[in-house]
């Protein structure tokens, strides 16, 4: 064959900071799901659609992710948009992540508090569940199709789900395991377990295609020095700490506020394993030890929350709502629940970015490590198994609810999206949308 007939590959087109931010803001729009569906979203976007990140890159971040307390797709976008847009870029991706769910969950919680619960929220929510399932599972056989490369990668998947579906293991130790088997692993087969960045034809030909490619150099934004990381240190930290010293000194160190500043402060750093599992003990402290909010409440938060796009952790602004339209002190209601949620979301998020800004260049200086990308390797299929286990857990429940009879109808949204979503490339937004007026008008007239 004649070289001039050999097609090219195309050159990747680096997107501008406004067509990033404009892809930022919408994501913030539809990322439901929970962490495995904002991943999937993600996954789909990033990598297969736009191809701004290789398949390996985004697998190395998202793993990285997965170490950090915090919400791990929350901190996903924020690494991305760093990588593409340095700074400003990751701070733009984290915010806009956050930023729509806030201002929605917001105005839920008022409307709460005034009205009390809502139909048409329960309704809408009740056709986005099927329609969620359906990106979990897809992305599960992509991403799975793509790490899970041999019969061991296949196993430890399978051991995640096992462990943390029937053993009720927790993530972190999970993960953690994952990391030390693909160490060991590494040394003793590294046929075996030196899976990602595998340079078959077809994955070379599509890291080729991207704008963050697996054999581009680290830029220069991304190279780490002590300068640097003290300089993050200090700009992340006092952002994350002044507003918490402003509310004790206005309002005393007694005030609801300020205990919640401090509380949610504390549990920035411990949150590892997602919303899931930080729920229980935010819950038992909020109601329990604090009196915030009544049990029943924060049940209605957690429904409330899931109803709106983002990290399902924002329930915690939910929380700093209540607490301080429930304790207001010398404030009005109103204004203590907006401080309460502001302060809430402040000290849950801010500290993402510093995790994020501080060790994403080292993580990017060992991408070419062998031991890091072995245990990489296993980690990324382990949290394909605990993806599996999120797809199974949210089917369970939405396909066959209450006393475990099957909804016809969220089988046939859920059958018809996970077809359309693989055979016909169906758009993550108007399935999305379409899934919601579905289940508004299925519950208004049926």
């Amino acid at each position: 064959m004649n070289d001039s007939t050999v097609e090219k590959p195309r050159s990747p087109v680096r997107p501008s900071f406004g067509a990033a931010t404009r892809f930022w803001f919408k994501l913030g729009l539809i990322s439901f799901g929970g962490p495995a569906g904002q991943i999937a979203i993600m996954h789909s976007e990033l990598v297969e659609k736009k191809r701004w990140i290789s398949e390996a890159r985004f697998l190395h971040a998202l793993n990285y992710c997965m170490l950090l307390p915090g919400p791990e797709a929350q901190q996903l976008a924020t690494y991305v948009g760093w990588l593409l847009h340095k700074t400003a870029g990751g701070v733009v991706a984290g915010a806009l992540f956050v930023i729509p769910s806030m201002f929605i969950l917001w105005a839920l919680s008022f409307i709460y508090v005034s009205y009390g619960a809502l139909p048409w929220v329960a309704a809408l929510f009740y056709g986005l569940k099927p329609a969620v399932l359906a990106i979990v599972a897809s992305a599960v056989i992509r991403i799975g199709g793509r790490a899970l490369k041999n019969e061991v990668m296949w196993t430890l998947a399978a051991l995640a789900f096992i462990a943390i579906f029937f053993l009720k293991v927790p993530f972190p130790l999970i993960i953690v395991a994952a990391a030390l088997i693909g160490f060991i692993g590494g040394k003793v087969r590294p046929d075996k377990f030196l899976v990602i960045g595998g340079h078959d034809a077809a994955s070379t030909a599509s890291a080729h295609e991207t704008v963050i490619s697996d054999e581009a150099e680290s830029a220069e934004h991304t190279r780490p020095s002590i300068g640097r990381a003290l300089k993050v240190f200090a700009t992340w930290g006092t952002l994350w700490i002044c507003p918490v010293l402003a509310l004790g000194l206005w309002l005393g160190t007694g005030h609801a506020l300020f205990r919640e500043a401090i509380f949610f402060s504390k549990a920035s750093m411990v949150t590892f394993g997602g919303a899931y599992a930080v729920l229980p003990y935010v819950s038992q402290q909020a109601v329990e030890t604090h009196h915030w909010l009544a049990a029943t409440q924060m049940l209605d938060g957690i429904g409330l929350a899931e109803t709106t796009p983002g990290p399902l952790i924002i329930v915690l602004q939910f929380v700093g709502f209540l607490g301080g339209w429930n304790q207001p002190g010398s404030l009005s209601p109103l204004l203590s629940a907006t401080i309460g949620a502001f302060i809430t979301t402040w000290t849950t998020f801010i500290p993402c970015f510093l995790w994020i800004f501080l060790g994403a260049p080292h993580i990017e200086q060992l991408r070419g490590n062998k031991n890091l990308s072995a245990s990489l390797s296993s980690v990324t299929a382990a949290v394909v198994g605990v993806i599996s286990n999120l797809a199974v857990w949210f089917g369970l429940h939405v396909l066959f609810p209450g006393n475990h009879t099957a909804d016809w109808f969220a089988i046939t949204v859920a059958a018809i999206t996970f077809t359309g979503l693989l055979r016909w490339k169906w758009g993550i937004i108007p399935v999305v949308f379409a899934a919601g007026a579905l289940g508004i008008l299925y519950k208004t007239f049926l």
